[in-house]
């Protein structure tokens, strides 16, 4: 299994990035947003992703863990499969599919080519089951956000509420957010900042 792959850039192409590694070029399926941060003949790390099946062996390759993370948790959803879901990725961020679901959001998703409304909607929905069952409540409205930050006020709650939500989207857990949380300041940031925020701490 492939974590990540670090080379030199020998080929781009439309949702294409070729690692040559030591003299193996490897072809990774990669979005519009990875695309744009890559330049033939510098030198890249792209976390992987891996499609094997009785016909195909294909490789998907990300610039930073949110992404892929992201990937992950799309191509787990019913219907969707990894064209579909590198789709929606080159048109949202992490932090913008993480509050396209949050609120309900399927104009964001349906911009993507080959995407509909079904889709983005069932995306919503098994997604929004997830946050459910990783904050371990039945109404997911309701978040921990004081204890991360006694001092807030009401809106910063709200924000961080939104945030602690929308990263549980991304896939990660209270126990992962809190300590994350806690140092940081949080002050006059809405909840995609926060989201923003956050995922940058996890890539140090």
């Amino acid at each position: 299994m492939f974590y990540h792959l670090e080379g030199t850039v020998s080929e781009l192409g439309p949702n294409l990035a070729v690692l040559d590694c030591g003299g193996l070029g490897f072809a990774l399926n990669v979005t519009t947003n990875t695309l744009s941060r890559l330049k033939n003949g510098q030198r890249a790390k792209l976390y992987v992703s891996e499609s094997i099946g009785e016909t195909n062996f294909d490789l998907f390759g990300f610039f930073d863990k949110s992404e892929k993370r992201c990937f992950e948790m799309l191509i787990g959803v019913s219907g969707i499969g990894p064209k579909a879901a590198l789709s929606i990725l080159s048109y949202n961020s992490p932090e913008s599919l993480a509050l396209a679901v949050l609120n309900d959001d399927t104009k964001a998703l349906t911009v993507a080519p080959g995407i509909g409304k079904k889709i983005a909607q069932r995306v919503i929905l098994e997604l929004k089951d997830k946050i459910g069952k990783e904050l371990g409540e039945s109404d997911w409205g309701g978040l921990p956000a004081v204890s991360a930050a006694p001092s807030a006020t009401v809106g910063e709650n709200k924000a961080l509420s939104d945030a602690m939500a929308g990263l549980a989207v991304l896939g990660y857990s209270s126990a992962e957010l809190t300590p994350v949380l806690k140092r940081m300041d949080l002050n006059g940031l809405d909840a995609q900042g926060i989201i923003k925020a956050v995922l940058k701490e996890f890539v140090k």
